[in-house]
């Protein structure tokens, strides 16, 4: 009998210890669980926030951009209305958002966006080209208003988006001439 009660006896602390390793796995397991949704929220909340604070930032980006163009604009003695017939191009224009931005910072050109081939610079030096026969008429002279053949090549890059070939001709006729044919 005593063979049979030691039996017993181990089988129900094998089956005490089973039970009491599974309940700590469930236990565990739970923790875990908990611990990875815990993790889970705190990031979706973090993420959440990112959004949030990169959008707020793009926003800001875009006021300060906006205000650049309309006192570009002020600057170049063309009217707010027109500033903000220009802004609404350029802000329509990931590319050229880029390189206002540069240009807003560094004071250069980034010349990375292309449009048929034509870069910033190259719609800048068309533009100076360009007014080249009016710089003797003094509400013309461009040679003074930095600020507006800036606006112009931006212009010039926004309708380029639009329709190309009509200002990629212009850019080959045009050359610069100091006379009128």
């Amino acid at each position: 009998m005593e063979i049979r009660e030691q039996t017993e006896e181990r089988e129900q602390t094998e089956e005490r210890e089973q039970m009491e390793e599974r309940e700590q796995t469930e236990e565990r397991e739970q923790t875990e669980e908990r611990e990875q949704t815990e993790e889970r929220e705190q990031m979706e909340g973090k993420q959440t926030e990112n959004v949030q604070s990169d959008k707020a930032r793009a926003e800001k980006a875009m006021e300060t951009l906006r205000d650049y163009v309309l006192a570009l604009t002020a600057q170049a003695g063309e009217s707010r209305e027109r500033g903000e017939e220009l802004w609404k191009g350029i802000s329509r224009s990931g590319g050229l958002l880029r390189e206002l931005a540069y240009y807003h910072d560094y004071g250069s050109f980034l010349c990375e966006y292309k449009v048929a081939g034509y870069t910033l610079a190259d719609a800048l030096v068309w533009q100076v080209d360009h007014f080249k026969l009016y710089m003797d008429r003094p509400e013309e002279m461009n040679r003074y208003r930095q600020q507006r053949l800036l606006l112009a090549a931006f212009e010039t890059m926004a309708q380029m988006e639009k329709a190309p070939e009509p200002l990629m001709e212009k850019m080959r006729q045009e050359t610069g001439q100091d006379i009128l044919l």
